[in-house]
This record gives C-alpha cells, structure tokens and sequence, in this order.
C-alpha cells in the first residue's frame, strides 16, 4: 500500500502493480482495487496489473488479458470474459 502510495505522488501516466492483493485481507483488496478504478477514472493513470485474484481484477479492469505458458491465451473486454469457459480453460487447462 505504501508503494502505491509513492507512485501515486509522482503523478504517472502508467502504474504497473504485480499482485497487489498478494497476503492482504478480502476487505483491504476491494478497497485497493476500488481505488485503483478511481484512480484510472479521475486522472486517467492507465494501469497494467498482474493478479491471480481473477474475480478481483475482471470486475475493476476494463481489458484483461490471460496468459498460459507465456502468451496470451485470452483477450477481452472484462465484462466479457466474466464467466466465460475461455478463462477456466486457460486457468485449469481444461
């Protein structure tokens, strides 16, 4: 939270966040990730985030992408992929 925080401070165009709901509370992360939104919202910040938390990042996301094995199996608008077999496929590989 703390190096969101600096980031923020600097005002930049593109935050990149590699799994930042990583060991927090379920109360916290919808809280980080709302933020996250209104950040993106309000000033325009595009943000690249890497999340396993699939659920968390599709409903705050505008656009995702999946990876497996390195590439990208899947991309989507978010609304679209939200129960889409795709993602379970690309996930558990079946």
């Amino acid at each position: 939270m703390l190096a969101i925080g600096r980031a923020l401070m600097m005002a930049p165009q593109l935050i990149l966040l590699d799994e930042p709901s990583l060991g927090l509370a379920p109360l916290i992360v919808r809280s980080i990730f709302a933020l996250l939104r209104e950040i993106n919202e309000r000033d325009g910040a595009t943000m690249l985030v890497a999340e396993q938390n699939a659920a968390v990042a599709l409903g705050t996301a505008s656009r995702a992408y999946v990876l497996e094995t390195g590439r990208v199996a899947v991309s989507e608008r978010s609304e679209t992929l939200i129960g889409d077999n795709r993602l379970r496929e690309a996930y558990l590989g079946a």
